[in-house]
């Protein structure tokens, strides 16, 4: 698994660090909307309240947002998606919304049983009646089970959706929560266990605990029926560290354990130790950002970001365990990425490393069996124009799901063997959410400011007439190393592509699409050639007359959100729409807002004066200006989010209003960073703003409309 980089998108945004404070009051002096940051304050939740009350209407009293917020729900709700698997103990485990359960179950059926086209599913965890009877709206935020046992789970929930969870025990053979078991309560926390009656926890231990962007930096050890008061620190990191200190428990089917203990002094990277009962912690001698994502048969497999001796960046390597333990680390070659690949994903099965990857963002996987000295590998056959990703392995035997899918080609699952050399075998098909007969995909390039060519994919209605007229909506993210790949459109094709709209996706710098590189071409003082690819697209669409600025859409969320900003600022010319979705935008003061400090890796600090001046310059929220024609945008977020937080959204419509300037501003009260604390809501935010899209894009609705989308 690629837990470095699921942490890396999950802790996106965090506090400040140390010598940020001078720099932070200045900005603070001229800034008049500080008291929007007072997250929970009455004064700035009645301008929320204010706010809200003027966009809903706009929106939802438009005839079409009903028919979007029904075919959004339908599709988020439908019976027969593809109940994607979990392999734990035999069985197979899934968490499952619908109309009936709108927060979730978390059940299980039997391997055999899990293939049939209608499996008999036993419910573990009913989230909605746990909520009703604790009088908390719980979110699931997955579960860690101790190997190989795979019979006692530590539970993640989140009140609300945010990042700040609680764990509880569950025994997955009993069915139920372990009476007077572990029990963690609600903090930014990591829990890994190392036996039956111990779990190595980071969490917020109280004053002095937690880094100044409120992620823990102490690792402690928590006996079964001991307070927490009691437990026994282990290792450390720093209040400085830009992330936290966490600890990892590696297991394989030969029964080797590795235990490490992960400080990140900066977003990307850190110190690695291997921690032993005998020995304590001992520093890993490999590169910042190289990262343990697997081992099998006592080897152990990293990654890395940077280069590691004559091994180069962007590879998967190995080295032997006990060379691990020892602390000097001697990387072999398991798979080395060409200048068009990138990896994506690295799972181990019993006996198989399993590396997904794309090249020319396009979906690759191949399997490596140790051999001797060395490893033997076979390609997996996959289709053309998909994007590939481990669903499911185990340690228990080579059984691998794999799921797939394209812009057009509805989600499917398939089985093989790693060990074997059959081709995967799909058991289970998506039906199709939208009439994809219409539409055709497309890859083209376009030319950055610098000469690079920037790839990027359009979904475009057949026939359509090439000029400059289509209803285009395009999106990117462009931070973290983060590959955005062909994903089926699902309630976006609904919504849009079916009723004559295209759909743009840009593979801009800042991204993993080709690797480290394609990341770090775009980091810190660097960053405005992010968004220069993101113009070039949009250049290239206008020039190939797919589509024209006065029927140009553009959104993204999270760092997504922050380009977003950029663009309305920079070339309010080139869009007629932008939806802004939990974004950072003042980008002078991020560090002093939610978890902002953690991602000075990605953009700078106003600590560095050379970063500060470059951050200055691209601020959404420092570069509004009086009188300029800037296109109506639509921002929206959420009051639960702990990670970026609304304060960014709440600051950036209160200038625009100063400055006589429309907009639209929603904050919904619930769903954290991702909007998610239940189908119902995510139905709501997607039908608002393809709502606010249509307005701007289509024109005002028509009876005649209205009643041909029912």
């Amino acid at each position: 698994m690629r837990g470095w980089r699921f942490l890396a998108a999950a802790s996106l945004m965090t506090g400040m660090v140390a010598g940020n404070a001078g720099a932070a009051q200045t900005a603070a002096a001229n800034d008049p909307y500080i008291w929007l940051e007072d997250k929970d304050g009455a004064k700035a939740l009645a301008w929320v309240e204010a706010e809200n009350a003027k966009t809903l209407p706009r929106l939802q009293n438009d005839p079409r947002y009903q028919t979007f917020y029904a075919e959004a729900l339908a599709i988020a709700s439908a019976k027969d998606r593809i109940p994607m698997p979990e392999q734990l103990a035999g069985k197979i485990l899934n968490f499952w919304r619908d109309a009936d359960h709108p927060q979730g179950l978390w059940r299980w059926t039997s391997e055999a049983d899990y293939a049939s086209a209608t499996p008999r599913w036993t419910t573990l965890i009913d989230l909605d009646k746990l909520s009703q009877a604790e009088g908390k709206k719980w979110v699931w935020k997955g579960a860690s089970c101790l190997q190989p046992e795979e019979r006692l789970c530590l539970i993640a929930l989140s009140e609300g959706g945010e990042d700040a969870i609680s764990y509880r025990e569950f025994d997955l053979e009993a069915g139920r929560f372990v009476e007077n078991g572990f029990a963690l309560p609600t903090s930014k926390q990591g829990a890994a266990w190392l036996d039956k009656d111990t779990l190595l926890v980071s969490r917020d231990w109280g004053a002095g605990s937690m880094t100044q962007s409120s992620y823990p930096f102490v690792v402690k050890m928590v006996k079964r029926g001991q307070p927490l008061s009691a437990a026994t620190e282990l290792y450390r990191g720093a209040p400085g560290d830009q992330l936290g200190t966490y600890a990892g428990v590696m297991t394989d089917a030969k029964g080797n354990k590795l235990v490490l203990m992960q400080r990140r002094q900066a977003f990307f990277g850190g110190d690695t130790s291997v921690w032993t009962p005998e020995g304590g912690t001992k520093k890993l001698d490999i590169p910042a950002r190289a990262h343990v994502v697997g081992m099998i048969d006592g080897r152990v497999i990293f990654e890395t970001s940077d280069p590691w001796g004559s091994i180069a960046p962007g590879t998967v390597a190995w080295a032997p365990l006990a060379e691990v333990q020892r602390g000097t680390v001697r990387p072999q070659v398991l798979f080395a990425p060409s200048a068009t690949q990138a990896v994506q994903g690295v799972s181990t099965t019993q006996n198989r490393v399993i590396v997904t990857y794309i090249d020319n963002v396009q979906g690759r996987a191949s399997v490596f069996a140790p051999s001797g000295t060395g490893w033997t590998s076979r390609a997996v056959a996959v289709p053309e124009n998909v994007s590939i990703s481990v669903a499911s392995t185990t340690d228990r035997s080579d059984h691998v799901f794999l799921a797939v899918n394209g812009f057009t080609t509805p989600t499917t699952l398939s089985t093989f063997d790693a060990a074997g050399n059959a081709a995967p075998r799909t058991i289970k098909s998506l039906p199709p959410r939208f009439d994809a007969q219409g539409v055709a995909v497309h890859q083209y390039q376009a030319t950055s400011s610098d000469g690079t060519k920037v790839p990027y994919f359009v979904v475009l209605p057949k026939g359509v007439k090439l000029d400059g007229t289509t209803p285009t909506l395009m999106t990117a993210y462009g931070g973290f190393e983060i590959a955005r790949l062909p994903t089926y459109l699902g309630s976006t094709g609904k919504m849009w592509t079916e009723r004559g709209g295209a759909f743009v996706l840009a593979n801009i710098r800042g991204g993993g699409e080709f690797g480290p590189k394609w990341h770090d071409a775009g980091r810190k003082t660097k960053r405005q050639i992010i968004y220069d690819d993101f113009v070039a697209v949009a250049n290239d669409l206008t020039a190939r007359k797919i589509t024209s600025p006065q029927k140009l859409g553009i959104y993204g969320g999270s760092n997504g959100g922050l380009l977003m900003g950029v663009e309305f600022t920079q070339r309010p010319d080139l869009w007629k729409a932008v939806t802004i979705q939990v974004p950072l935008l003042d980008m002078v003061r991020y560090e002093q807002i939610a978890a902002g400090s953690s991602w000075v890796d990605e953009y700078g600090s106003v600590a560095n004066p050379a970063e500060k001046a470059f951050l200055e310059k691209i601020s959404p929220y420092a570069n509004i200006r009086r009188g300029v024609a800037y296109p109506e945008p639509y921002i929206w977020t959420t009051t639960k989010d702990d990670r970026v937080g609304p304060q960014h959204a709440r600051k950036f419509a209160a200038r625009l209003g100063e400055y006589g300037l429309p907009y639209l501003f929603y904050e919904d009260t619930a769903g954290g960073h991702s909007g998610d604390a239940d189908i119902g809501q995510g139905a709501r935010l997607q039908a608002l703003q393809t709502t606010y899209f249509a307005q701007k894009l289509m024109g005002p609705a028509t009876a005649g409309a209205a009643t041909a989308a029912r």
